[in-house]
């Protein structure tokens, strides 16, 4: 984590004082005045500031915040307009949002004081529903493509006239039910478990219909329930509880899936060097293999033997 950003969400400081702090010289890290605002604090730094070393927080705090439509999540934005921390408190002025919802959306909006948990969950595939009101009816097109997937070489309709973002893949929707039917709009709650750019928009931009509302109520088993519009609350002890156990099964997913990386580099230098062998190296190579083998054999016998003597 960059050091200004391992600061602010250590310390009362936000990343621009952290960044004020470091120019002048009032940082260190492991004893040493850093002035290096690319580095990166890893596993054993001690950072302190003007003195008083930066404690790293374990505990974790989770968030739940309505979010109004006409409020943009980010820091600050360059044409004045209102973001989610000129209507949140104080003291959530650090707090990462976990994913966004774009200006004219709302509802449920997640934040935590852990760059670790919002990175896992912003690139999860948990669901998120919404509800959503389109100014179309729904077409058997629209049905097949939320069943089966979608995938567009041009999708602008409905993404943001600056975006750069020109094609996207859809995954099949979790679930989709119809609320509402007119002749000129449906209403439907969508779950889908992805969080691309202004992804439900350009799903049905695609077919020519705007989304006139759209609002998020639930996002991993979190849901808004009855929280006013604009208002905040803490996870309650089951979600922290559900979250941990979910952190705690990525954890071992990433570890499983370093090894099985490690691994198959391992095999891959293998594979490479066995290649370059003359004969008698491999014949060796061979041997060399056969009697470890053999050893591990024996290591394992002696250890399910009840009769061996216990060696101290």
């Amino acid at each position: 984590m960059r050091l200004n950003k391992y600061i602010a969400h250590n310390s009362k400081y936000s990343r621009r004082e952290a960044d004020a702090l470091i120019e002048a010289g009032d940082v260190k890290v492991n004893g040493t005045k850093m002035t290096n605002f690319s580095y990166d604090v890893q596993d054993g730094d001690k950072v302190s500031v003007r003195g008083l070393y930066v404690k790293e927080k374990t505990e974790l705090t989770m968030v739940v915040f309505n979010k109004p439509r006409g409020s943009l999540v980010t820091k600050k934005d360059d044409r004045g307009r209102t973001t989610i921390y000129h209507l949140l408190p104080g003291k959530f002025r650090h707090f990462i949002p976990i994913g966004r919802l774009d200006f004219a959306s709302e509802g449920l909006l997640l934040l935590t004081d852990s760059p670790r948990v919002a990175e896992v969950m912003m690139k999860s595939g948990l669901d998120r529903t919404y509800n959503i009101k389109i100014d179309k009816p729904l077409t058997p097109e629209m049905e097949q493509a939320m069943k089966e997937g979608l995938v567009l070489d041009d999708a602008r309709a409905g993404g943001h006239e600056k975006s750069k973002i020109y094609s996207m893949e859809f995954a099949p929707f979790v679930h989709y039910e119809v609320r509402g039917v007119s002749k000129h709009f449906t209403k439907l709650r969508v779950t889908i478990n992805e969080g691309k750019n202004r992804e439900l928009r350009r799903f049905f931009g695609h077919f020519g219909a705007n989304v006139l509302d759209l609002k998020r109520i639930e996002f991993g088993g979190i849901s808004l329930n009855n929280l006013p519009t604009g208002k905040t609350r803490f996870f309650t002890r089951r979600e922290y509880d559900d979250l941990h156990k979910y952190l705690k099964a990525m954890r071992k997913l990433e570890e499983q899936e370093k090894k099985e990386e490690a691994d198959r580099l391992r095999a891959e230098r293998l594979r490479e060097k066995r290649k370059n062998q003359t004969p008698e190296q491999k014949k060796e190579a061979k041997l060399a293999e056969e009697k470890r083998v053999k050893e591990i054999k024996q290591k394992n016998s002696n250890r399910n033997n009840p009769n061996r003597k216990n060696r101290k």
